[in-house]
């Protein structure tokens, strides 16, 4: 082995050993949360109601149904999930983070799912945190991701068959071998024929960790501009908070996106929480999945639309940002993608394990090695001593 592949080799074991076990974690609870919504769906029947030939009821209504379910409570958001899910109000109070489950057509509260005991909810924050407070959790996982990323390199370096009839049989596992050989093809095999889509999946993966991989993204797909009114937060007429008015804000607001985007299928409004910050209107061609977006801000206290910036006249770089959360959980590319994300991610998750054992039967094989030096040395020495005591008695 040359000097360099030396240093290759000391960068990707320590590199391994450093990031192994947050790898591990969370690339399983990728695995986990790949099918969340498959899975709820299957399991809860509050997640989906009768579509009946009436409209949805507004925003304001929604909230009147959620906040006299729980007067405590203060919202944070509302969501219309598609004509055979239920609307969700978000209500924030002492207790924690509730998604009140609401049918858009009749009012009905159906359920209150509090977010800290929802499964899938944990794994999330595992994903993403590891249920570290939120900036050292951040940190930690993108700093792991990004390591991983240095020893996908460095593991294809050190694989890369020399010589071409090599590689025919470094592109297979030997299943009839020995099962550390099983192992070793385990680990360099499934490696190799993982790494693009884990590539993907890592890069995503950190655009949600660290802010500057999130502008990469960005800037790459304008090749290095930034569009102004992409990145401009519109702020709301604080004069007008006193003024008012027949109808809601937020009806005006959704109103205006159910005109201005009538393909839409999921609308998200946030925001508009504190003095003069804008409401925030997102519509989605399709319920939960988060691509092909048309983006608005409206002021909070009139309705007024205050920015209105389709899908179809974003730049790619914007439309890549919007993508982000899809690609990374595979359902850009529908069903197939999600089971291939899921496969993936289940790969990286054993890249630390049979890199392990890896290690430990080299490390094994060479303290064998040792003892049986150390043995036939004793045993020349020994040898030594009886062919001079012999030479010594013949004198």
């Amino acid at each position: 082995m040359t000097a360099f592949k030396k240093a290759i080799l000391f960068m990707h074991r320590w590199l391994g050993f450093i990031s192994g076990l947050v790898v591990f974690i969370v690339s399983i609870t990728g695995c986990i949360f790949c099918f969340q919504d498959e899975i709820q769906d299957a399991m809860h029947s509050y997640r989906k109601v009768e579509v009946q030939s009436k409209p949805f009821l507004k925003p304001s209504v929604l909230h009147r149904q959620a906040l006299k379910y729980l007067p405590a409570g203060k919202v944070s958001g509302t969501i219309y999930n598609g004509i055979d899910r239920p609307a969700l109000v978000g209500l924030v109070d002492k207790v924690g983070y509730h998604n009140i489950y609401i049918n858009p057509y009749t009012g009905k509260v159906l359920h209150d799912d509090l977010l800290q005991r929802n499964f899938f909810i944990i794994v999330q924050y595992i994903h993403l945190y590891l249920l570290l407070p939120d900036n050292v959790g951040r940190i930690v996982v993108g700093t792991s991701v990004l390591i991983f990323v240095v020893l996908m390199i460095t593991g294809i370096i050190l694989w890369w068959p020399k010589r071409k009839t090599d590689r025919k049989r470094s592109f297979t596992i030997k299943w009839g071998s020995r099962w550390r050989r099983v192992n070793y093809d385990l680990h360099n095999v499934l490696g190799f024929y993982s790494t693009a889509i884990a590539l993907v999946l890592a890069v995503t993966g950190l655009s949600m960790s660290f802010e500057w991989v999130r502008e990469g993204i960005y800037k790459g797909g304008n090749l290095g501009k930034t569009i102004a009114i992409e990145r401009k937060e519109f702020k709301s007429d604080s004069t007008l908070k006193a003024v008012k008015q027949n109808i809601p804000a937020i009806d005006v607001a959704y109103a205006t996106i159910t005109q201005k985007s009538p393909q839409a299928n999921m609308l998200i409004f946030y925001g508009g929480a504190t003095p003069g910050q804008a409401l925030y209107g997102v519509a989605y061609e399709e319920p939960l999945r988060y691509s092909y977006r048309d983006t608005y801000q409206f002021d909070q206290y009139t309705g007024k639309t205050l920015l209105y910036l389709p899908n179809t006249q974003k730049s790619l770089g914007l439309k890549l940002e919007d993508m982000n959360y899809d690609i990374h959980v595979g359902q850009i590319a529908g069903l197939p993608g999600k089971i291939l994300a899921f496969i993936v991610s289940l790969i990286c998750a054993s890249l630390p394990l049979t890199g392990l054992i890896i290690y430990l039967g080299k490390r094994k094989k060479g303290k064998g090695k040792k003892v049986k030096e150390i043995s036939h040395k004793k045993s020349h020495r020994h040898l030594d001593t009886a062919l001079g005591k012999a030479q010594s008695k013949l004198s």
